[in-house]
């Protein structure tokens, strides 16, 4: 009788002991993350706020945990060259990826767009928020964001704004404001942001959105200028200007936003290490300096705050492109 009921102990025992030893080896491998260099892809060109960021972000890691956090920046594809990197790299942390607000926008507006970001990719934590600048061409017959509404109800379709492309977050936006207000604008794609600014700034369109930090210097040179800000709150490098909501369209709120994404399936311990890391660099007092003058505002969300940004997204956008009715290829 004693033999059996040893027997059963013994098993379970065993079965325990089997049960526990992943746990323990999932919690080893937390402690000894880092353990070789990370790679910080990146898909966007050297220069972009996208970039600026990841690279402040990289070399606080690097201090922190005596790894190479090293940028590699993989443009094109509306960002699927990129995540293509990150969902074929091991689930084990050492990949990341700067996203960006455009990419809920792909996977729900673009039908060959190969990544879900609600499936494919695990979040880590948003790095931070920035809103756009309505700005115009000065040669425009209009000073304020309510004059333009105004002028695009009167002359529908007369006025041209350029964006980085068709279903980029510039783009959805104007076809939100124009859907909430009835005025109705010529939309013009180009291959990326800075042929936008470029057109506009130029005199080929007439307007458009534009972050801070791209449009700092247009505004220093009489370029461009600048008529509403897309945030709740008025942004303190430019207090002057109203918000949209101020403006006439009661709250409306729109903020790109980068943040850090990793490789589907990385254990639970290992994307809260990354998370707290990347929480710690981002409000650094040198770094959230460095981001507060390009118009951003450093948040370090946990990994759970940051994939509920992402779902709301995707609905936010999905919503948006039903009511609208807009077509995209």
């Amino acid at each position: 009788m004693v033999a059996p009921v040893m027997h059963r102990l013994l098993r379970s025992a065993a079965l325990v002991t089997v049960a526990l030893a992943p746990a323990v080896s999932l919690a080893q491998r937390a402690q000894e993350f880092p353990n070789r260099p990370i790679r910080f892809v990146v898909p966007v060109a050297p220069g972009a706020g996208n970039d600026t960021t990841a690279r402040a972000i990289a070399q606080k890691l690097t201090q922190a945990w005596g790894q190479q956090v090293i940028v590699d920046n993989r443009a094109g594809a509306s960002g699927a060259i990129a995540f293509d990197i990150l969902v074929k790299a091991i689930p084990d942390g050492h990949t990341l990826l700067m996203a960006a607000a455009s990419h809920p926008i792909n996977t729900v507006a673009l039908r060959n767009w190969p990544y879900d970001m609600a499936k494919d990719v695990t979040a880590v934590s948003q790095a931070t928020s920035l809103p756009y600048v309505v700005y115009t061409h000065p040669s425009v017959p209009f000073t304020t964001f309510k004059d333009l509404i105004a002028y695009g109800r009167k002359y529908p379709a007369k006025l041209n704004y350029g964006t980085p492309g068709t279903a980029s977050l510039q783009h959805l936006n104007w076809e939100m404001i124009g859907h909430m207000t009835g005025a109705k604008f010529t939309h013009v794609p180009y291959k990326g942001g800075a042929p936008a600014i470029q057109a506009t700034i130029g005199g080929e369109m007439q307007f458009g959105f534009i972050t801070l930090i791209s449009l700092r210097p247009h505004l220093a040179s009489g370029r461009a200028r600048a008529l509403a800000v897309t945030s709740s709150t008025r942004m303190p490098a430019l207090p002057e200007l109203p918000t949209i909501a101020e403006a006439g369209i009661p709250g409306f709120e729109v903020n790109q936003w980068y943040g850090v994404v990793t490789t589907a399936k990385v254990p639970r311990a290992i994307v809260d290490k990354l998370s707290t890391g990347v929480a710690q660099a981002v409000k650094a007092p040198e770094v959230a300096q460095r981001l507060a003058g390009d118009g951003s505002t450093p948040v370090g969300s946990s990994a759970g705050e940051f994939s509920a940004v992402i779902a709301a997204d995707i609905a936010k956008w999905r919503k948006v492109i039903k009511e609208t009715g807009i077509v995209l290829n």
